[in-house]
């Protein structure tokens, strides 16, 4: 048995130190030990609310991913999917203990949300999330492009983030531009599999991104809490250009033309940064939050 095969088989058996996040189970805090205190140059509601954001952009699609499981074509990509969710998950614990230690730093005694009451007693319109994460996929190009899309996004995000005036943001997105360079590069080549490939996958792609990219606008628009954060957060119209830049590389190596199309429309003004979500994301969240809401406080 090889040491990568021998610690894939710890990790099953339950012979390790690590905690996995399954409500009920009593794991550690994730920024345990890190000193969490809001530097006074920030905007601690900001900060909470930003980290919220970037935090439930994973939950959620972490979520929409592990529902795949046990539909890939082979275990190889069921294995590295299931790797890509569970990066997401880590990331979505530390940002939402983040938001809550942040917004803990406004309240008499320190002690904001944890991440369980952060992930799974909030309501739908409370969650910050960007549309784009919480759509259902209706087949494998559309998980694909999809990965491509927010991976693509995100690390560029991660990248400036890692310069964060908050020293915890940036530690956070250091751990995660690993990660999401593998997310994207993974998503990448699989874009260019199926676009390069037989007529067959050729179309389905090019159909999956056209569903997709209606979404894809949201994840550059300028909001109210980034403004607030100046040093911390990072611009999202800024990243457009480098994100464009890397689709655009693969569209070509896929032989794919960039979708067209406008927009998918707001609600009243409203995006999921403003709590205003799509259809399929009432039955997701009643999916994520089942156990807990039937259980609240229940340990095992």
């Amino acid at each position: 048995m090889t040491e990568d095969e021998f610690a894939a088989y710890q990790s099953l058996s339950g012979e390790t130190e690590d905690h996995r996040w399954a409500f009920g189970t009593g794991f550690t805090d994730p920024l345990e030990g890190i000193d969490t205190s809001v530097p006074d140059s920030v905007d601690a509601q900001a900060l909470a609310t930003y980290c919220l954001m970037l935090g439930d952009d994973a939950l959620v699609y972490s979520h929409r991913l592990q529902q795949w499981m046990t539909r890939m074509p082979e275990l190889e990509e069921e294995t590295a999917l299931a790797n890509i969710a569970l990066d997401l998950l880590g990331q979505a614990r530390m940002l939402l203990a983040r938001a809550g230690r942040a917004e803990g730093a406004l309240l008499t005694g320190g002690n904001g949300p944890d991440e369980d009451e952060l992930a799974y007693f909030r309501d739908e319109h409370e969650f910050r999330n960007v549309r784009l994460v919480e759509a259902l996929d209706a087949d494998f190009a559309e998980l694909a492009g999809r990965l491509l899309v927010f991976s693509a996004w995100r690390l560029a995000l991660f990248a400036r983030l890692a310069e964060s005036a908050d020293p915890v943001l940036a530690a956070i997105a250091a751990k995660g531009v690993k990660e999401l360079t593998y997310h994207r590069d993974y998503a990448a080549q699989w874009v260019i599999r199926l676009g390069d490939g037989t007529p067959l996958s050729h179309g389905k792609m090019q159909a999956a991104l056209g569903t997709i990219w209606p979404l894809v606008d949201e994840l550059f628009e300028a909001d109210p809490v980034t403004a607030a954060l100046p040093g911390v957060a990072a611009d999202p119209a800024g990243l457009r250009g480098e994100v464009g830049a890397v689709l655009d590389a693969v569209f070509a190596a896929a032989t794919l033309d960039r979708p067209g199309g406008a927009p998918m429309a707001r609600v009243a003004g409203k995006s999921g940064r403003d709590g205003v979500h799509t259809e399929a994301f009432g039955y997701l969240l009643a999916e994520l939050q089942s156990v807990a809401r039937a259980h609240p406080g229940a340990t095992w």
